[in-house]
């Protein structure tokens, strides 16, 4: 089963309403799978947000109104009344009445339905602010984790994140420019590689680019600062096609990509 399978089948996990294989593997799954545990969580925010909305129920005041006008109504239409001009005038009032009375009942009820409506709207905004801060607590703790692949997966946090702040953005920074394991640099550049409109992120692939010595993530940095056209990379990139330590390969990809810089 792949991801989007698990997605699909987390309301009915929560709902207790999977087999015993089904909810074995979506387990497992879980286990395994961070984003898919988050969405879990997420979902019972969300879930626990709808079971505490407030009912919109009208006041016993406008129920107690509504049903003395509609018992008066049902004695008077049990009368044997004679249609003169006269009484008819005076049924259309009543009926106008009556038409009123149901009009503020339903004004009422909608007016208390939309105002609920407003209020959840507004809850569920602040769950998925905090959700978000959830989110950034754990991607900066991960990313300080002594597992290489926990950091690596605390670095993969960014795709639910579509505008972090300073302090992610300078996190994975950190991550690119210091971490001993080339996996989670590289995964660092890819992650940063969407929100290169950052001067931090620029200036800080530029750093990279002076430091780096692994040949995969020196051609990552290269083809990402051509595809942006940042400037300040060509006197890196010319030093670097100049040293002996550079890869032939690495040489033939700056000779082939500066020109388009510059």
């Amino acid at each position: 089963m792949n991801k989007d399978d698990i997605i699909a089948l987390l309301p009915e996990y929560l709902d207790n309403t999977l087999d015993e294989v089904m909810r074995k593997k979506v387990e497992r799954h879980l286990k395994e799978c961070a984003s898919c545990s988050k969405a879990l969580e997420e979902l019972k925010t969300l879930f626990k947000a709808f079971e505490q909305e407030e009912r919109c129920i009208p006041s016993d005041r406008v129920r107690t109104n509504f049903y003395e006008v509609l018992e008066r109504e049902k004695q008077l239409a049990s009368k044997v009344v004679n249609f003169t001009p006269s009484v008819r005038k005076k049924w259309r009032g009543l009926l106008l009445k009556v038409a009123a009375s149901i009009a503020l009942l339903i004004g009422s009820f909608l007016a208390g339905k939309q105002f609920q409506k407003q209020k959840s709207g507004k809850e569920i905004a602040q769950l998925t602010d905090e959700s978000i801060k959830i989110t950034q607590t754990a991607m900066l703790s991960l990313m300080e984790n002594q597992s290489a692949s926990r950091r690596i997966q605390g670095v993969h946090f960014i795709d639910e994140i579509t505008d972090p702040d300073e302090a992610i953005v300078r996190a994975l920074a950190n991550r690119m420019l210091h971490d001993d394991n080339t996996n989670v640099r590289l995964t660092a550049v890819e992650a940063l590689g969407k929100f290169t409109t950052s001067e931090i992120v620029k200036n800080a692939f530029i750093t990279a680019l002076q430091t780096e010595k692994d040949p995969s993530i020196q051609i990552s940095l290269i083809h990402t600062l051509v595809k942006i056209q940042e400037k300040k990379a060509i006197k890196p990139l010319q030093r670097l096609l100049q040293q002996e330590e550079t890869q032939p390969f690495v040489k033939q990809q700056i000779e082939s990509l500066l020109p388009h810089i510059i």
